[in-house]
């Protein structure tokens, strides 16, 4: 079958397009054709030689696939070949076949296309995970949502807005996506490049209460003024350190206002567990998708041949919500 390959670890460089065998189902598990996949920043980490797969998972790149399942294997009852699906993978998805638990497999909605479908899996998962799994962000409350126009950050602003409408959100972006994260639904923007530490905008903003949730993913260099952003009971759930991993921490007003700390991160976690998020994804969102009430934001959509001019645009931050990589038609 046709995939995107790697020779070695480094920049776009190491990618090319070959030929790999083929892979097959074991017990419990499914085998997918895939239409399209996306780009997700943990591929780029992943290519860089900083996020191996879990044991097990394919080291092709790839974290989520649409398609159809073309094969099913031993003990599996809920999906039969022909059926349409996405389905969050621990690896693989930059490949025309892709093997998926069974349980990490979701229909996808009769009016969804394979792209917006390629989009669901990482993303928006992830987001819901930190932001209400984690998080546990109730309507009417405040979040923070750092790296306005990424891909986790677009799909929490319009979980957010679907799931909990009168949340207030915050969020952090660069100057040139501020307009697009104001009009998906942030209550506040704040241009990182000119604001980095947010805490005073964010007391003003909330007149001095702070906020009942942060989801962040730059790691050392915020957790000063996310603390300083948080409010009694808050939680900052961190699912990135792109900044650095050490930080000093006032752990007194930490204990004083009952804030907690959350590390997250989802490719890791047992199979069952994933399943678990999954079927509370599929339970309290999916059908967001399906009456269109979110529909996910696609900057660009590029064929397997052009991963590199794919993955580029993601390393030079020039996307708006999704990359989409299109592996065959269907």
């Amino acid at each position: 079958m046709k995939a995107v390959l790697m020779n070695g670890f480094g920049g776009t460089e190491v990618l090319s397009v070959g030929e790999i065998a083929k892979p097959s189902p074991k017990a419990g598990e499914v085998l997918i054709k895939v239409a399209a996949t996306s780009i997700n920043r943990p591929d780029l980490v992943q290519r860089a030689g900083n996020y191996p797969a879990p044991p097990g998972d394919s080291e092709i790149l790839g974290l989520e696939v649409a398609g159809i399942i073309e094969e099913v294997g031993a003990g599996v009852d809920s999906w039969k070949p022909g059926d349409r699906v996405m389905a969050l993978v621990g690896g693989g998805g930059y490949a025309e076949y892709a093997v998926a638990y069974a349980n990490h497999v979701m229909p996808i909605p009769e009016n969804m296309s394979f792209s917006e479908a390629a989009c669901v899996c990482e993303s928006y998962i992830t987001a819901f995970l930190n932001v209400f799994m984690l998080g546990d962000l109730q309507d009417g409350q405040t979040a923070i949502l750092h790296g306005g126009g990424g891909g986790v950050n677009t799909a929490a602003i319009q979980l957010a807005k679907a799931l909990t409408p009168n949340a207030k959100l915050i969020v952090t972006a660069s100057s040139g996506k501020l307009e697009r994260v104001t009009r998906l639904g942030a209550d506040l923007v704040i241009d990182y490049t000119q604001t980095p530490n947010f805490a005073d905008a964010v007391k003003e903003f909330t007149h001095k209460k702070g906020v009942d949730v942060i989801l962040d993913h730059i790691g050392a260099k915020y957790l000063d003024p996310n603390m300083k952003s948080l409010g009694y009971k808050g939680k900052l759930v961190i699912i990135g350190v792109m900044s650095g991993i050490k930080a000093e921490l006032n752990l007194a007003l930490m204990m004083v206002k009952r804030q907690q700390i959350i590390g997250s991160v989802l490719r890791s976690r047992p199979v069952e567990e994933k399943g678990e998020i999954i079927a509370e994804f599929t339970r309290r969102a999916l059908p967001k998708f399906a009456d269109r009430s979110i529909v996910p934001l696609i900057e660009q959509e590029f064929d397997i041949s052009a991963v590199v001019d794919a993955q580029q645009m993601m390393e030079d931050d020039k996307h708006f919500g999704k990359i989409v990589l299109k592996i065959a038609e269907i």
